[in-house]
């Protein structure tokens, strides 16, 4: 009695977990649609996430920050300079923001394993962006014990930010271009103007004042010869 009683049991186990098999089976399989599903969505995403962060990093240090410093540098030629100094400040905060945006969107959906030199890049410059922007608040007062060695850090972060940001910009679209196949010349030659426009701007104001001063040297040279004619 005791053995058919334990094949009955037996047969019960079996169909018992047969039907637990073939119930799961259509979950199992529709979990892994949902997953291809999900990453058919997140590679399509991805791009579109390349290039919003790619805009942002071009907006603020390509952009933002090389303006900033030709606004400053401009500033300390003229003679009322609060309004330049306020863009000044305007461009960097806006920069720092924007840098701040960049650095949120690659935390939460790239692959932050800093296993290449555009991560590495990128992480030193979300640093040196905002130390850079608290030491412009913690200026000393002209004359002040400390200034000469807060123009110099000033100076020196400014430059390192701006050279190393383009530099940055030139590594992702090199990034962005082996990672989607997609060319990137055009940006390439876009951004090269742009910056080089920058450059072209930055050193004509530098040596405009140069220039009108060998404007009036010729020119006191030319009414001294136009006397001397006339007094003969």
């Amino acid at each position: 009695m005791k053995q058919p009683q334990k094949m009955k049991s037996s047969k019960q186990l079996v169909l018992y977990v047969c039907s637990v098999v073939i119930l799961l089976v259509p979950s199992v399989r529709s979990s892994q649609e949902e997953v291809k599903v999900m990453s058919q969505r997140s590679s399509k995403q991805l791009p579109s996430q390349i290039i919003l962060h790619g805009f942002l990093l071009w907006t603020s240090l390509g952009f933002l920050t090389p303006a900033g410093i030709l606004i400053i540098r401009i500033s300390s030629k003229l003679e009322s300079r609060r309004k330049l100094k306020i863009l000044h400040v305007v461009t960097q905060i806006s920069s720092a923001l924007l840098v701040t945006a960049a650095a949120a969107l690659s935390i939460r959906n790239f692959d932050n394993s800093f296993n290449n030199c555009h991560q590495r890049m990128g992480l030193s410059l979300y640093v040196a962006v905002w130390v850079q922007l608290l030491t412009g608040f913690f200026r000393p007062q002209r004359g002040g014990y400390g200034r000469r060695f807060w123009f110099s850090a000033h100076w020196v972060l400014g430059t390192f930010v701006s050279l190393l940001g383009i530099i940055n910009i030139y590594s992702g679209l090199q990034a962005y271009h082996k990672r989607t196949a997609n060319s990137c010349r055009l940006w390439t030659i876009i951004f090269t103007t742009e910056i080089t426009c920058i450059a072209f701007f930055y050193l004509f104001q530098d040596k405009w004042e140069y220039i009108q001063k060998q404007g009036l040297i010729i020119n006191e040279t030319d009414d001294k010869s136009a006397l001397q004619s006339t007094a003969t």
